[in-house]
């Protein structure tokens, strides 16, 4: 398997303003609290000690971590977020999946159908692009003189991820979501420091767009982005380094 996408590029990522930084910390904190809601413990929750991986590889501070899982049992209260998927087209026949977690369903049904209708794109039915992307555990290491490719190869076997890619300072880590708790468990144990770690949906071939094309495309997905209720966004464009998302 090839790379998902180069370290260089998830390091820009983390490299946004404060601002940018602030709204990914409220979205994973707004994950933090659902998955706590019903248990608090990461110890017994594997879906808790999951985000908090992931909180931790975006260097979301230990604060911050224990404020959105105390919201479990306050802030959210009865309220009864959802997990719901969209999935679309972009410009040029692009694939787009939206991942949200809402209280207000017809809320965020409209906004996203409204977003991306103003950038060229349009919702599509469930399943209209998921064929072209493959749900897979993805894990960031980084790479150390101590943490050699043989050493990696030889986690990876034991842990039961399906396979690794080198990058120049980072090693992304592929496996079934059904074993994601217990790769992350097994490379936690072993010291590996995460760059990144999630589920995530990724795309089994890439288009490429025109330079206007990609300009709308990159000014629809950030719009998604912005939305309060939106998690991720997932596409099959190949975009320039610096502009590497999700």
């Amino acid at each position: 398997m090839s790379g998902y996408s180069k370290w260089h590029n998830i390091a820009a990522k983390k490299g946004k303003t404060d601002a940018a930084r602030g709204a990914i910390f409220t979205k994973i904190g707004r994950e933090l609290a659902v998955a706590a809601k019903n248990n608090p413990n990461p110890e017994t929750n594997s879906k808790l000690a999951d985000v908090i991986a992931k909180a931790k590889a975006a260097n979301m501070p230990n604060d911050n971590i224990k404020r959105s899982i105390a919201k479990a049992s306050g802030e959210l209260g009865d309220k009864d977020y959802k997990e719901l998927t969209y999935e679309g087209y972009g410009v040029g026949g692009s694939a787009v999946i939206i991942t949200t977690l809402t209280d207000n369903v017809n809320r965020t049904a409209g906004d996203v159908r409204s977003t991306m209708s103003r950038c060229g794109g349009q919702m599509g039915n469930n399943g209209c692009v998921s064929y072209m992307f493959d749900q897979k555990g993805y894990i960031v290491a980084e790479r150390t003189p101590s943490l050699d490719e043989d050493t990696m190869m030889e986690y990876c076997l034991e842990a039961g991820a399906d396979d690794y890619v080198a990058q120049e300072d980072a090693y992304e880590i592929y496996c079934s979501p059904d074993v994601f708790s217990d790769v992350r468990k097994y490379l936690e144990g072993k010291g590996v420091n995460f760059l990144e770690a999630e589920v995530k949906m990724i795309p089994q071939n890439y288009v490429t767009l025109d330079s206007d094309k990609l300009s709308t495309f990159i000014k629809m997905i950030d719009k998604l982005q912005e939305l309060d209720d939106v998690q991720n966004v997932y596409h099959n464009v190949e975009l320039p380094e610096e502009d590497d998302e999700d």
